[in-house]
């Protein structure tokens, strides 16, 4: 068990404090996902990633109320994020869609609402970002988010709206660290959230990575979330094992050196992306 305080927070635009690793609960359905997300945050997460898409609001809200029902985490101390899929795009599909994620996790308030992907075909991500950042003065949504929103949609989104999202979660992992992407989250001041950030899971065994993971007596995946979090990145790793899970939460006690972040950072050149580009995913069908 890692102890939460542990973990570094990062403070949003919205001056929320949000811990820098996150469960991913991607494909985890059923009682493996209630068991994943409860051990968990017996083992020190306190940070909790879901979506609507992923079918597992339901079991997601049952790990955490019976942690609190057991003593073992205060609600205050966890930060929920779920997102809205994208057929739920639009001003008031997107609060009927946040409506019922809430009604799923059986919870008052979530710490932060994304806008799943942009679909720049539908035309629809300003007004469903506007409609979202509505719903914060409702005291049911501390943070409003967007994932995959590539920099054009998001530099057009704040234009718009005057809001800047708190968190855009993107595809980030050895071979795609993202760089311009994240100099425009910079400027804007948007945290950059690294999901799959094992990529698929080729990089555990790159030699570069493996190299600096004996230097420093750690493991493959443990460098490659370190690496990330020294970029000012928080990280959302996906595992219902709790061996894993203790792994990759347990990277606050070394530091890369700059010549392994440079090293590490440098795969892109033989790397790319490995899931759809938002910028054509899903067209029109999504």
């Amino acid at each position: 068990m890692i102890d939460a305080q542990s973990v570094p927070t990062v403070t949003l635009n919205d001056a929320t404090e949000m811990p820098v690793i996150g469960l991913g609960t991607w494909e985890l359905r059923g009682e493996d996902a209630v068991t994943a997300v409860r051990t968990a945050i017996d083992l020190g997460y306190r940070h909790i990633d879901t979506a609507a898409l992923y079918k597992n609001e339901q079991e997601v809200g049952r790990a955490i109320h019976d942690a609190i029902a057991s003593g073992d985490v205060t609600r205050d101390e966890l930060f929920i994020t779920t997102k809205a899929w994208n057929d739920m795009h639009g001003a008031d599909k997107v609060q009927r869609a946040f409506q019922d994620s809430l009604t799923r996790l059986g919870l008052d308030y979530v710490d932060c609402y994304m806008v799943h992907w942009p679909c720049p075909q539908k035309g629809l991500y300003v007004e469903t970002f506007e409609s979202v950042a509505k719903l914060q003065g409702l005291g049911q949504l501390r943070s409003v988010a967007v994932a995959n929103f590539h920099p054009e949609v998001l530099e057009e989104v704040t234009r718009e709206t005057g809001i800047a999202p708190a968190v855009n979660q993107v595809e980030l992992h050895p071979g795609f660290s993202q760089p311009d992407q994240r100099e425009v989250h910079r400027k804007l001041g948007v945290i950059t959230e690294a999901w799959s950030p094992l990529g698929r899971g080729e990089s555990l065994s790159e030699p570069t990575v493996v190299a600096i993971a004996k230097n420093h007596g750690k493991s493959p995946a443990q460098v490659i979330l370190r690496w990330l979090v020294q970029l000012e990145c928080s990280v959302v790793p996906k595992s219902a094992h709790p061996d894993r899970q203790r792994e990759n939460i347990d990277i606050f006690d070394f530091e890369l050196n700059e010549e392994e972040l440079k090293a590490l950072t440098a795969l892109d050149e033989t790397g790319g992306r490995l899931f759809p580009d938002p910028r054509e995913w899903p067209g029109l069908k999504g």
